[in-house]
């Protein structure tokens, strides 16, 4: 079903993620869903904050990623909080396998849109940033602002 002329599909950020986790390589993963959940999430209603992906039997599951039931569902609806399986490449499978059998590497979906009629999901291999890498950011990103703010002055 095309999205109504004129009306956006959501794209949903896990912004967690960014500050939490150093990003070393991404992914672009399709997600086995259905039909209550692809309707669930047209309508925005999908959370990545708490998610993660594991790699299983040759399969990379997505798990704890939350898709609240449609509203309109009957008794076939979803469960919320279900594994869902993404759908994948062998080679992409393999390096993510790879990567995540190291020591202090993971796989962090950061953010889901529909490409088409299909939700994608960006994985991207992940290491946890220290108390000081994260207020270093912060640093960074409070220079950056107070530049753009100058700037901004300076130019009226």
């Amino acid at each position: 079903m095309a999205a109504k002329k004129g009306t956006t599909l959501p794209t949903i950020q896990n912004r967690k993620a960014r500050h939490e986790y150093h990003v070393l390589e991404t992914f672009e993963f399709g997600v086995a869903l259905k039909g209550t959940e692809v309707k669930s999430i047209r309508q925005g209603n999908f959370n990545l904050a708490e998610a993660f992906c594991q790699v299983r039997d040759g399969q990379v599951y997505l798990v704890n990623a939350y898709v609240d039931e449609y509203d309109k569902g009957n008794i076939f609806n979803h469960l919320p909080r279900r594994e869902r399986k993404m759908l994948a490449h062998r080679r992409e499978i393999e390096e993510v396998e790879a990567a995540t059998s190291r020591k202090g590497l993971t796989a962090i979906p950061l953010k889901a849109y529909f490409k088409g009629s299909f939700l994608k999901i960006e994985v991207a291999i992940c290491r946890g940033k220290e108390d000081h890498d994260k207020r270093a950011d912060k640093h960074k990103q409070e220079a950056q602002r107070e530049i753009t703010r100058a700037l901004r002055e300076r130019n009226r």
